[in-house]
């Protein structure tokens, strides 16, 4: 009969992932504030371009729509 192994603990699985995640982190390139700042200051203009570009288009979308209702009917 096939010997059975002894399979970690929950807690045991849960501490080496922790102390995976930790030697992780350290593996990681953090941005010093000015790059922060910059990395912020992209993210917040384009959420706002595409947020104008997609209310344009919801705009001519829906005078389209109100356009040929109103031809057609």
């Amino acid at each position: 009969m096939a010997a059975v192994q002894n399979k970690p603990t929950a807690w045991a699985r849960f501490t080496k992932y922790l102390r995976e995640v930790r030697s992780e982190l350290r593996k990681v390139s953090w941005p010093n504030r000015k790059e922060l700042i910059t990395y912020t200051i992209v993210v917040v203009v384009t959420a706002v371009g595409v947020a104008i570009f997609s209310g344009l288009v919801d705009v001519l979308a829906t005078g389209a729509l109100n356009l040929l209702r109103r031809l057609g009917g």
